[in-house]
């Protein structure tokens, strides 16, 4: 059974982690001012460290100092209770990212939970999250772990990268073409699929890339100066460009209409439309898609009678609907 001093020594050797991790170089005395302890004290905790195979290294200086360095092998990890708990909660939720990872995380998670004090495992084990595969997403195949590592390395280093691409278009064009170049900024992860969002220097123009349809090129091209994207928020870009736009996040089309139904029916299949209660059975819909007749087929999702406000381009994509509708059916 681990004594009192025990204790305090190991919540002093994470708490003295996880300062190392945080800040590239600690001075001894400022070590000993946030611990609590005489630098004496540090000094030994540091030898603890390093017997359990993590590489601090002594840092020479006025004032002497300590430094954790990148080790050759994995030394024993060391987290406090929250740390421990996020870290496998996020592992859980490992499945819906779509990196590929699935199984990986799964044993890490085994391995995580099994040395966690019981009353960490109980916390975790009545955390219950099911994976469910976005609609958008369907059965398309995860991104290559190593393709989004090698992204996410150009990312860092400033290179251009060379990639081969199955085109949404032309899923079957295997003819030869030459490899696409593109200046990487960032890698995003929307709806279980991951997305490469860079600057074509051919182009001259900003483009998005599914990465489970890159076959990467060795080796990478040229380093480039990083820009900022339209609006400088990779989010609200990567979200315009799916609605249509090219600077805004606002749908290209957007219409009014009032729906014979309750908001609570309305709300659930609203996406980012915005939903007014007018009347306990009828709600007013402000919704938007990158088209007129998009966006009133959306709308005919709702089983039933639609009033148009406006504008008028939603009323006559209305009428063509209906009018292919009933070529559809026979009637014409």
């Amino acid at each position: 059974m681990p004594t009192a001093s025990s204790t305090v020594t190991s919540r002093r050797l994470l708490s003295l982690l996880s300062m190392l991790q945080v800040r590239r170089d600690w001075p001894g005395v400022l070590l000993a001012r946030r611990l609590g302890v005489s630098e004496r004290t540090v000094r030994r905790d540091v030898d603890r460290l390093r017997d359990l195979g993590y590489p601090v290294r002594a840092v020479k200086g006025p004032e002497g100092g300590y430094r954790l360095e990148a080790g050759s092998e994995l030394p024993p990890l060391l987290f406090d209770d929250e740390q421990a708990v996020a870290l496998a909660v996020a592992l859980r939720t490992a499945a819906g990212t779509g990196a590929g990872i699935e199984e990986s995380a799964a044993r890490a998670l085994a391995t995580v939970r099994q040395v966690l004090p019981s009353r960490l495992r109980q916390r975790v084990d009545a955390l219950e999250i099911s994976a469910v595969e976005s609609a958008e997403r369907g059965a398309d195949p995860p991104a290559d772990t190593h393709v989004l590592l090698t992204l996410s390395a150009a990312i860092r280093s400033g290179e251009e990268v060379r990639f081969d691409y199955v085109s949404a278009a032309r899923p079957d064009d295997a003819g030869p073409r030459p490899p696409r170049r593109v200046q990487p900024h960032h890698l995003v992860v929307r709806n279980g699929r991951w997305y490469l969002v860079g600057w074509n220097p051919e182009r001259g123009d900003w483009r998005i890339y599914r990465a489970d349809r890159m076959t990467l090129r060795v080796p990478n091209g040229p380093r480039f100066t990083p820009r900022p994207v339209p609006g400088g928020d990779v989010a609200t870009f990567l979200s315009a460009r799916f609605k249509g736009s090219e600077t805004t996040n606002i749908w290209p089309c957007r219409g009014e209409v009032i729906l014979d139904l309750p908001a609570a029916q309305v709300i659930p299949f609203a996406g980012d439309g915005i939903v007014e209660k007018l009347t306990p059975t009828r709600t007013r819909l402000l919704a938007g898609s990158w088209s007129w007749a998009a966006l009133a087929a959306t709308l005919t999702r709702f089983d039933s009678e639609i009033e148009v406000i406006g504008p008028q381009p939603l009323r006559d994509a209305f009428a063509d609907l209906s009018r292919r509708a009933a070529r559809a059916a026979g009637f014409s």
